[in-house]
C-alpha cells in the first residue's frame, strides 16, 4: 500500500466520483434505503466534480493508493446560515477498504490543518463521529435535516 495525499486535479474527477458513490453506499446503508443508494450515478457525480475541481475556491484533496483514488476531502469558507467558524469541512470520504490506514487523518490534516473549523455529520454515524471527536470536534447543539441520496437524515454540527 502506497498512499499519497495531494490536491485534486481535473483528471481525478472520475476517481472522486467512484469513491463518492461507493463511500456513500458503505457509510450510509443503515440510513438510506438500498434502492436510493443503488440509483447513485458515478457518471452524474463525475460531471459535478468536473465543475467543482477547477473552481478557484475549490480546496479539494485526494488520497491515492498506487495511483488509484481511494478517498477525498474538501473544505473552505463556512456556508451560511450562522456559521460558528470561518472554515468548514464540506466532505471527507475514504473507501471502507482503507479504514484504519490513516488516510482519513491525512486528508483532514490537508484540508483543515489544526485550525478552528466546523462540519456537518450524519447524527447516526458513530465511526465518523468518533474520528472527528479524536480530532477535537464536539457537537455545538445545532442539528438540521439534510438530504442524502433522496432521504432526509438528521445531521449534527461539530466544531473545534
Amino acid at each position: 500500500m502506497t498512499i499519497d495525499v495531494r490536491q485534486a486535479q481535473l483528471a481525478d474527477a472520475r476517481g472522486i466520483a467512484e469513491v463518492h458513490v461507493q463511500a456513500w453506499r458503505e457509510a450510509y446503508a443503515h440510513l438510506v434505503p438500498a434502492e436510493n443508494l443503488a440509483r447513485l450515478s458515478v457518471v452524474q457525480r463525475e460531471l459535478r466534480w468536473t465543475e467543482i475541481i477547477p473552481h478557484p475556491d475549490a480546496h479539494l484533496w485526494v488520497a491515492t493508493d498506487n495511483g488509484v483514488v481511494i478517498g477525498f476531502a474538501g473544505g473552505g469558507t463556512s456556508l451560511p446560515p450562522d456559521p460558528p467558524r470561518d472554515l468548514e469541512l464540506y466532505s471527507l470520504y475514504v473507501l471502507a477498504s482503507h479504514y484504519g490506514t490513516g488516510t482519513g487523518q491525512r486528508l483532514l490534516d490537508a484540508v483543515l490543518g489544526d485550525v478552528p473549523a466546523s462540519l456537518w455529520v450524519a447524527d447516526d454515524n458513530p465511526r465518523a463521529r468518533a474520528f472527528y471527536a479524536r480530532n477535537g470536534f464536539v457537537p455545538d447543539g445545532t442539528t438540521k435535516m439534510g438530504p442524502l441520496a433522496g432521504t432526509d437524515i438528521l445531521e449534527a454540527r461539530l466544531v473545534r
